[in-house]
């Protein structure tokens, strides 16, 4: 579990790299400074340079694997304080709370039922939440963009300013929310965790 930590701590500091406003095309060093989550209080934040001398494509390519970490992130959070408050699936009662339950998935009968649907839902989830413009043929309008052409939810109604808007809150809230998990996990191995949430129950 240490070492998840620290590729977490690693992974995330790297995560904090800015976002795209459009997709030029340049052989010279990218500007960061002006991209969607480049503001304030921190800026351009790259400390490892990793955008050092990059181009459109590599900041697109680590812009979407920032805002897919983020998604994601932000669904650990969700599920881990709500577990944590004590809800359950009808028939999860017996589960732990926290990464306790990677151990109860691994080494009970039941949860080793649980573990192949986990992971087609998994491969499912990985399968629509892409980039699938090599089969409809539509381009995303940013990195991260997975409407792939039959999902909007309105997106197409708002204006450019909001979108902008909207995309950083989204990049915000990721970042916020893998800095959230790796401390939720740094604290349950230190055993204090319940401290920092007054509601758990174990």
């Amino acid at each position: 579990m240490k070492s998840v930590i620290i590729a977490s701590a690693i992974a995330s500091a790297a995560a904090f790299a800015p976002a795209q406003v459009g997709r030029q095309s340049t052989a010279v060093s990218l500007d960061i400074t002006g991209e969607v989550g480049a503001q304030i209080p921190l800026g351009a934040f790259d400390p490892l340079g990793i955008m050092k001398d990059a181009d459109q494509a590599k900041f697109d390519t680590w812009r979407e694997i920032e805002i897919k970490h983020g998604r994601v992130a932000m669904l650990a959070v969700t599920g881990y304080l709500t577990t944590y408050a004590g809800v359950r699936f009808p028939g999860a009662e017996e589960v732990p709370s926290g990464f306790a339950a990677v151990g109860w998935l691994a080494t009970t009968s039941e949860g080793l039922q649980i573990l192949p649907q986990m992971m087609l839902f998994f491969f499912i989830a990985e399968m629509i939440n892409r980039d699938a413009s090599e089969v409809t043929g539509v381009t995303p309008a940013f990195p991260g963009d997975y409407r792939n052409g039959w999902i909007d939810f309105g997106w197409d109604k708002y204006d450019e300013k909001t979108k902008l808007r909207k995309r950083a809150i989204e990049l915000n809230n990721g970042r916020a929310a893998q800095m959230g998990i790796l401390g939720l996990m740094v604290h349950e191995n230190m055993g204090n965790v319940a401290d920092i949430l007054p509601l758990a129950n174990n």
